[in-house]
């Protein structure tokens, strides 16, 4: 018989073994993925892998719009479209580790005759965030323990799209957790930004828009549950729509907090270009898909609300400049100040506004959001799997013992003086059913404070902010920048339609930190966001705007960020994109 301490030795063996096990597990799996992926990228037909032709590159400046009509027209094959972004895709790629799945096969032409050749979409190539759903493929989420397991079908978007005529040709890269301006896992790895491989692409569409923003595609679909197609967006120079609720699809997707609905996510379309980006919301919305997906709305595209916008001769626009938590920088603020004086300067009324409290906002929307103590998120790990460093933070803190944390709570309000993050930090608990019906019921209160406001105090049209803080952070900057979300995630928690428009590039010299600033006077999500900030570093990086409007005013805010890039365009400062190479 063995003694208690070889049982002990045997348990701790034991232990050892399988942890080993499950590790090795979650390395084999994100390999074999990454092999899988490589493979597909090597045995794509030679079209896929040579120079741009002065035909192709044709193509590639020409909006979906006029592409759809020559492809009705018969003057332009569907197959020369793919073959053309997805020789950008696999450039882009090389330089930004930006694609998941490639679902271009050998035989592509045959596949892509197959296509409804008189859609509204017709032959035109659409990125997918990973976390959307198509036959044949994993939607592994950024999570090795989701790898190996192809879903049978496509999902309600997938059909939409394929419907429509388009081309779904690649998924793209996200954050394991999807909770971080930061798109990085040990299955596909770290994706980078194109305009600097040092700097994020943001998150969690962060794969789509370095695809974008390099021109390996022209319209893409991500999804937002705290900014995550906008901070994405004003991060890496391209355009996105954050939809409300209820108005794009989003069945058949995956995610890694399936039933929070606290703060509910929502699938939304990006682009490269805005015009694609207004054609490509107005196709899907007309393809009806409220018939494909019982949570979308019946609500047909409103030609009259975006035609009446766009032609209203004088917008009435509000302008917060700051969400109370982080002060924009240098290089936010300018934008929002060239956005603004450019509107003004064709005549539309300008009005700085307060609404009601956005710290407060934060601080309810992180409880809503991690109402679970982030078990749920956490549930998806295997052992040593990599966590994002913001979804680390979240989840040790959330985790620690609440004497620790009450304490935690004390030395920041009272020593450290700084109320906002002591109040963020001793909300940011696991809650129970009871206490979440509570916080439902602050959110609800706090969506009718803020209509009351729009209708009857501020009386705007659109309402104009930065979308962050600060431009990209560097990779791992979300461990400190966290909790700086506050510009995005406002508008999830009161389910506005929320879009960006790229403004400016960060300047080393105009947005420079003031001589002598310091941030130790800041409270602590300030400190964590401006501790990344150095506009040397950051210079030619993207910087964007945020045109917000009410729930389910998609058109309206189209519209209005039409207007926005028309008056920079009309005084020479349009956003220029980056060259396709």
């Amino acid at each position: 018989m063995k003694s208690s301490e070889e049982f002990a030795r045997s348990g701790r063996s034991k232990r050892v073994y399988t942890i080993g096990f499950l590790q090795d597990q979650s390395k084999l799996s994100s390999k074999q993925k990454q092999l899988q992926r490589s493979d597909r990228i090597a045995n794509l037909p030679l079209e896929y892998h040579g120079p741009l032709s002065a035909y192709e590159r044709e193509l590639l400046k020409t909006p979906i719009e006029d592409l759809v009509q020559d492809v009705h027209k018969g003057v332009i094959k569907p197959i020369h479209i793919l073959r053309s972004y997805g020789k950008v895709a696999i450039k882009a790629h090389a330089k930004t580790n930006c694609l998941t799945e490639v679902m271009i096969r050998p035989g592509a032409e045959k596949w892509v005759e197959d296509v409804n050749l008189n859609g509204p979409l017709a032959g035109i190539p659409v990125s997918l965030k990973d976390s959307v759903a198509v036959g044949g493929f994993d939607v592994s989420v950024g999570y090795s323990r989701n790898t190996g397991r192809p879903y049978a079908e496509d999902g309600s978007m997938v059909r939409i799209l394929k419907d429509a005529g388009a081309i779904p040709y690649v998924k793209t890269n996200l954050p394991i957790t999807l909770l971080s301006f930061e798109s990085a896992n040990d299955v596909w790895g770290r994706t980078t930004n194109p305009h600097n491989t040092d700097y994020s692409p943001g998150g969690s569409t962060g794969g789509e828009s370095a695809l974008l923003a390099y021109g390996g595609g022209r319209i893409g679909i991500g999804s937002d549950v705290a900014g995550s197609v906008r901070v994405p967006a004003h991060f890496a120079g391209i355009y996105s729509l954050r939809c409300s609720v209820g108005r794009w699809p989003k069945v058949g997707m995956n995610t890694s907090m399936p039933g929070q609905e606290g703060i509910p996510s929502v699938f939304s379309p990006m682009a490269r270009a805005l015009p694609d980006l207004v054609y490509f919301t107005k196709s899907m919305i007309g393809m009806k898909p409220w018939e494909y997906d019982h949570s979308v709305h019946p609500i047909p595209w409103r030609s009259d609300v975006y035609d009446s916008t766009k032609d209203q001769k004088t917008l009435r626009i509000g302008v917060m400049q700051s969400d109370g938590v982080v002060s924009p920088s240098p290089a936010c603020l300018r934008a929002l100040e060239t956005a603004t004086a450019a509107l003004t300067n064709a005549g539309h009324t300008i009005t700085p506004v307060s609404p009601p409290s956005p710290s407060r906002a934060l601080i309810l929307a992180s409880s809503l959001l991690n109402a679970d103590g982030c078990r749920t998120f956490l549930s998806y790990f295997r052992t040593g799997e990599w966590i994002d460093p913001g979804a680390s933070q979240m989840s040790f803190y959330i985790s620690l013992p609440r004497p620790i944390r009450y304490l935690h709570y004390l030395y920041t309000r009272y020593i450290r003086r700084d109320p906002l993050w002591a109040d963020l930090l001793r909300e940011f608990r696991e809650r129970s059913a009871y206490e979440q019906w509570q916080l439902v019921a602050k959110r609800e209160a706090y969506k009718a404070e803020w209509h009351s406001w729009w209708r009857d105090e501020a009386r705007i049209d659109v309402l104009l902010c930065p979308p962050n803080a600060t431009p990209a952070v560097p990779h791992g900057g979300m461990r400190d920048a966290v909790a700086a979300c506050g510009y995005t995630f406002l508008f999830n928690l009161l389910d506005y339609t929320a879009g960006v428009v790229p403004v400016t590039h960060v300047d080393r010299e105009l947005d420079a930190l003031p001589e002598g600033f310091d941030v130790r006077g800041m409270n602590g999500a300030a400190r964590g966001a401006y501790k990344h900030y150095d506009a040397g570093k950051m210079h030619g990086l993207p910087v964007g705007v945020q045109v917000v409007g009410r729930r389910l005013e998609e058109e309206k805010v189209l519209a209005v960020m039409e207007r926005v890039v028309d008056v920079l365009e009309g005084e020479g400062k349009g956003y220029p994109l980056l060259e396709i190479e």
